[in-house]
């Protein structure tokens, strides 16, 4: 039994920074970071649904503008503070109890003594995955190089290779599916890719490409001044995002995060 009081305190040391966060009065931390979650989901719905054929690409591009001044939006909203949460009191007072049930429940249904899996195990995960993807690759080279379906098939392996944190992989993936055919929302996103993994200079051709094709286009424009204030030239950056606000309706969502940015720059 006296096996089990370590395990015990433990779980009750893993429950203190629920007490702290419920007698201390509640704020409305998540509901930007859910709702950039929510936003972000459906851009990447939008996306399956346009290589599915179920929407066409002028369709395409206007509900993505939508969503993504949306999730603008969402990232410049400032968190408002929220009444305490009732109750906590008798919450905290529980916890003991919710420790010793966890613990009960685990000793009747769980298994102590089964070792946790094992690195073997993921990296035979991680390595069915790089099978699927390499099948993927192999289908796509049975095709018509200079196809749209080719060029689907780049842009859906690109998109796997983003949501396994691959920027190398999304970045090659996306390069070839342009290859096929230029489109300037996707040199965005290589570019906007570039700058995640500190590669400035990379992130320029792709930039300066995308916007002869759109050359209003504001993400473009916001990305051409991060790469001016990530390569040390703030003042090209001040002078791109300050004609971006100019041009910027009253009520853009973008404009809070442009003033920010704009002040921040040294």
């Amino acid at each position: 039994m006296t096996a089990w009081i370590p395990l015990i305190l433990l779980a009750l040391a893993a429950l203190l920074p629920l007490a702290a966060a419920v007698l201390r009065p509640r704020a409305a931390l998540g509901r930007r970071e859910a709702d950039i979650a929510l936003f972000r989901a459906q851009l990447a719905e939008l996306d399956r649904e346009r290589e599915a054929g179920r929407l066409d690409e002028a369709g395409h591009r206007a509900a993505r503008v939508e969503v993504q001044r949306r999730l603008i939006a969402a990232a410049d909203q400032t968190e408002e503070a929220a009444p305490p949460r009732r109750g906590g009191a008798l919450l905290v007072a529980m916890l003991p109890l919710m420790a010793a049930a966890g613990i009960g429940l685990y000793l009747l249904r769980g298994s102590p003594g089964m070792p946790s899996a094992p690195y073997d195990l993921r990296a035979e995960a991680m390595a069915r995955d790089d099978q699927i993807l390499a099948t993927l690759r192999e289908r796509i080279g049975t095709l018509d190089p200079r196809s749209e379906q080719a060029r689907q098939g780049w842009i859906l392996l690109g998109n796997a290779e983003r949501g396994r944190g691959n920027r190398a992989g999304a970045i090659e993936s996306w390069t070839r599916a342009i290859d096929v055919r230029f489109d300037a929302e996707l040199a965005g996103d290589i570019a906007e890719m570039e700058i995640e993994r500190g590669q400035a200079a990379a992130a320029t051709p792709w930039i300066t490409r995308a916007l002869v094709a759109a050359p209003s286009d504001p993400r473009l424009r916001f990305l051409a001044g991060m790469v001016e204030a990530e390569s040390g030239r703030p003042a090209n950056a001040r002078a791109l995002w300050q004609a971006l606000l100019a041009d910027s309706p009253a009520d853009a969502p973008w404009r809070g995060l442009l003033e920010r940015r704009i002040s921040s720059l040294p």
